[in-house]
């Protein structure tokens, strides 16, 4: 699996994608599956940013960390939503890899966001990224690509 923004489908919070020529032919071929948690969570394309606020996504995931959009909004559910839908269809087809596009609040494999909306980055896993690790699988970026 990828993220669908690899894949140039313009999912992106901003509406745009972050198209990889090899991962796009991946999918192409048959050889991956293109899936943006966030839209599986329910949220709509484009959205209002978002960062992880008071950790990273295993933080989310321990209650210890909230995923807030840049006007205040808890949006936290939905990202864990489509954490586990992602997840079920991943277990479902037998697929044990996914490559997530690094920063994402979901799918940052070894960076995020740092919470403050200031564009830092910080060591940690996106709330999907986290739980796809925690479920045992394999968890690439797109950066290690």
């Amino acid at each position: 699996m990828v993220s669908a923004c690899l894949a140039g489908i313009p999912c992106r919070y901003d509406g745009n994608h972050k198209e990889n020529l090899v991962l796009k032919e991946m999918v192409i071929k048959g050889e991956a599956l293109a899936l943006c948690p966030e839209v599986i969570g329910g949220l709509a394309t484009p959205r209002n940013p978002a960062e992880i606020v008071g950790g990273d996504g295993f933080d989310v995931w321990n209650g210890t960390a909230k995923v807030m959009d840049d006007e205040g909004q808890d949006v936290t559910e939905a990202y864990k939503t489509g954490a586990k839908r992602t997840f079920d269809r991943l277990e479902t087809l037998g697929i044990t890899t996914v490559i997530l596009k690094e920063k994402s609040p979901s799918c940052g494999a070894c960076q995020i966001y740092d919470g403050s909306f200031g564009g830092k980055t910080k060591a940690g896993m996106g709330v999907a990224a986290a739980y796809m690790k925690l479920k045992g699988l394999e968890v690439l970026s797109d950066q290690q690509i």
